[in-house]
């Protein structure tokens, strides 16, 4: 991987982490069309991946800061209970993470139409936010509702099944007010992240895969995300309150329907 493919492929996956249209599946078509090899796909992944977490603790410092100092008061208070939803949110994805992690893994190999037939997969799931845009409500979001929330968040570790798109779908279609889906959305999937990053660091610390990509690609990759991923949480942010995500549904089937075209006749 060059500098050149690593500053594209940061930048696609700042732009598309946040809005609902699948970072990782595009993150595999960049790859594809770039020539980038399979092999570097989870270090470089989880990296830019991290880029992204950091966007998120800028954009919502002011919220984190504030559940933090709430939950010091180790008091059951309402910043409490909103950091125990999110620990409920993550169950599914531990799961996952835990006991389905290879299984996961032989997805991200470029395989151009799988990604693609998820990407339609996301449509559909932005589609049923406008056909039952009459279930969106104001409601708080309840543990049940966190709970459901991270099974989408886990079925979104495959490639081309938006994180974002499938659970601020989940979160609306339970009636919940946007504003909060949205916040909730981006700040579940921190723990996770982190995770995810300190594993691999430790995985690949001394290891010949670091050295497959090199430190520069990885570097520019990591700032290229940082910056558009700052941009698009925010931008992602105003689209919910105002509920405008059917839209990037026809941009999910389009998207797709290229990735399984290159998938089928590419070669």
């Amino acid at each position: 991987m060059n500098a050149i493919q690593a500053l594209l492929l940061g930048v696609i996956q700042g732009l598309t982490e946040f809005l609902p249209v699948s970072s990782s599946g595009h993150l595999e078509l960049g790859k594809a069309l770039l020539g980038v090899d399979a092999s570097m796909n989870i270090t470089f992944t989880v990296v830019v991946h991290g880029a992204t977490l950091l966007a998120t603790l800028v954009v919502f410092s002011k919220e984190i800061g504030r559940l933090i100092a709430g939950a010091f008061q180790f008091r059951w208070n309402n910043e409490m209970q909103y950091l125990v939803k999110i620990v409920v949110s993550m169950i599914p994805v531990v799961f996952t993470g835990l006991f389905l992690e290879h299984t996961i893994e032989q997805f991200f190999t470029g395989n151009l139409v799988f990604v693609g037939a998820m990407l339609w997969v996301t449509a559909l799931i932005l589609l049923l936010t406008w056909i039952f845009k009459n279930r969106q409500g104001d409601k708080p979001i309840s543990y049940g509702s966190a709970f459901v929330m991270g099974i989408a968040q886990a079925i979104a570790t495959l490639p081309g099944i938006s994180r974002s798109g499938s659970t601020i779908a989940a979160g609306l279609l339970m009636g919940n007010q946007k504003g909060e889906v949205a916040q909730f959305s981006f700040l579940m999937v921190l723990v996770p992240i982190i995770g995810a990053n300190v594993l691999e660091w430790i995985r690949f610390s001394g290891n010949s895969g670091l050295n497959n990509i090199g430190w520069l690609p990885l570097a520019i990759g990591f700032i290229a995300a940082f910056l558009t991923g700052w941009l698009a949480c925010a931008w992602m942010v105003r689209l919910v309150k105002r509920g405008k995500l059917a839209g990037f549904a026809i941009y999910c089937m389009a998207i797709g329907s290229i990735a399984i075209a290159l998938g089928l006749f590419g070669n």
